[in-house]
């Protein structure tokens, strides 16, 4: 490990993020004062600014602009999540929005529980999660008799929360890649790296150019998406502004308790359900239909199983509704479809309390946790394009029972998988399904009392980055009411799924960790072994 690099990959990312914090606390003395701005936002910008000078100052030296390694780039991502969060949870800690350590006439332990609070709702903002603890037990701006308890915090401190969506929807690493580009190669590592961020294809020859490319897409699509919500005249420039932030990276925060039902308004969901279906398919393939090859992107195998796997999963919710009795056709589909298309692309905003749903609609929306959406979009979940390649191999398997000698390519926009691509894929559904197993009997441990509906639907939405759950933590309640353990084990959970697992687990190998001179050691060590052992056999 090459630990010059990794500081400066970091020190540069740090230093990067207190510009939109800045930027949020400029705001932040127009919507609530300067001195809530200083209080919440001063310290933070100061740890980023003075981090990021002793990363990069002690930490790298003049040989340290080298090609960034794989091992490299998946540390730095792992890495990465966690500092930007702890130093990201500052501003709701400090601002008032949880129990901080300015509160008049709180205990130690009320506040380090605020700090916990504070770190999860940063986390679940990061990683595109969407679930919320903000409620009149966590928070001491707002009381039970309080009408919209998100709505009653300081706005500049729901604006930083919408911010950090935005932030790690596209990846704050990709973001940090755009700057370090010119100093440093292996950037296509780094994005390989932060794989829920949009899978980089090679749209410029350069990766500089890519990334650019792909952050400019966003914002352009941030930006009509604020023009058209204004525009409905429904949602004050503010809102509009909140919503966008939150709708493109797939996060789902709102600034209001019942979220997107607040505003009862079929425009709004009608242009929200366009944009969650956009943030659902890989980027990519956006920047192509932009680019006058809708042609190309329309021949993606995923993107048309993606399409029909909206369309089944929306006709049989609306199907269940309305043969329910309770909701005529209008109004089924009208929820129906919303509800499918925020579950199945992590977004997670609500219309409805599907929880009251007949539960075969609950089974519809589990699975939809699982699997997510496209790969190289800012969804979650195991992704379309990982559960296809799954069954390809499924079928392959079943039919080399019939036809042992037959040889089977399996292929993916009629092109052939490699065998180590597919063996990658394997790897991870399986770990998936044994942290997930391990994480339901972790959550039943500390959950007395809840249902197996609520704990393992939590635990799916929290590898999935989808936010609501089923059962009592389904749209219409926060996640306040959980254990500590739980809270900060489900956050854990949210940073495996945005790193897809395998990611967040190279940081657990204790060979991740080793320094560049000893491993050439252990290198050279083989090596010599080798030949005395190829001198032997040829002598006898």
């Amino acid at each position: 490990m090459r630990f010059d690099v990794l500081c400066l990959i970091l020190g540069t990312t740090l230093g990067l993020l207190a510009v939109p914090m800045l930027l949020v606390a400029m705001f932040s003395v127009f919507l609530d004062s300067w001195q809530s701005a200083l209080l919440s936002f001063g310290p933070p910008i100061a740890i980023c600014l003075f981090g990021s000078m002793i990363m990069i100052g002690a930490g790298t030296n003049i040989e340290t602009k080298n090609r960034v390694r794989d091992r490299e780039a998946f540390v730095a991502v792992g890495l990465m999540y966690p500092i930007a969060v702890i130093v990201s949870a500052l501003p709701f800690w400090l601002g008032g929005m949880f129990v901080g350590p300015f509160e008049s006439g709180v205990t130690v332990s009320e506040s380090l529980q605020g700090a916990v609070y504070a770190w999860f709702e940063t986390m679940s903002g990061y990683t595109t999660t969407g679930a919320t603890v903000i409620s009149a037990e966590s928070s001491p701006l707002c009381t039970p008799a309080t009408d919209d308890c998100i709505f009653a915090q300081k706005k500049g401190l729901l604006l930083w929360r919408s911010m950090i969506q935005w932030l790690g929807g596209m990846g704050i690493i990709m973001l940090g890649m755009m700057i370090l580009s010119s100093k440093i190669g292996g950037g296509l590592a780094l994005a390989r790296a932060e794989l829920t961020g949009p899978t980089v294809y090679r749209i410029h020859p350069s990766f500089k150019r890519t990334a650019y490319a792909l952050w400019g897409l966003y914002l352009i699509c941030t930006l009509i998406l604020i023009s058209l919500l204004f525009g409905v005249g429904k949602m004050t420039l503010y809102d509009s502004v909140n919503h966008a932030l939150t709708t493109l990276p797939s996060g789902g925060f709102s600034v209001r308790d019942s979220s997107i039902g607040f505003y009862d308004s079929v425009i709004i969901e009608s242009i929200i359900i366009v944009f969650m279906i956009i943030a659902g398919i890989n980027f990519t393939l956006i920047w192509f239909i932009t680019h006058r090859r809708s042609k190309e992107a329309l021949k993606d195998e995923e993107l048309r199983s993606f399409l029909v796997y909206l369309t089944i999963a929306s006709l049989i919710i609306i199907f269940v509704l309305f043969n329910s009795g309770n909701m005529g056709l209008k109004s089924s589909s009208r929820a129906g479809i919303f509800t499918v298309v925020s579950i199945a692309t992590s977004t997670g905003y609500g219309v409805e309390n599907y929880v009251l749903w007949p539960v075969a609609t609950h089974f519809v929306l589990f699975f939809l946790m699982i699997i997510g959406s496209s790969a190289g979009s800012t969804g979650g979940g195991l992704k379309i394009l990982r559960v296809g390649l799954a069954a390809k191999i499924a079928k392959r398997e079943v039919s080399k029972i019939a036809q042992p000698r037959r040889v089977y390519q399996i292929r993916y926009n009629k092109k052939p998988i490699d065998d180590s691509y597919l063996s990658l894929i394997i790897g991870m559904l399986i770990v998936w399904v044994g942290l997930f197993a391990v994480s339901c009997l972790f959550l039943a441990f500390f959950m007395e009392g809840h249902s197996l509906e609520t704990i393992i639907s939590v635990v799916a939405s929290s590898l999935g980055n989808t936010g609501p759950a089923l059962g009592h933590y389904g749209p219409s309640n926060t996640w306040v009411s959980m254990p500590t353990p739980v809270l900060l084990y489900t956050s854990v959970l949210m940073w495996f799924g945005r790193l897809e697992l395998l990611t967040a687990i190279l940081l657990l190998s204790v060979r991740t960790w080793r320094r560049e001179a000893k491993a050439d050691a252990e290198l050279q060590g083989i090596a010599v072994v080798k030949k005395i052992l190829q001198g032997k056999e040829k002598e006898n």
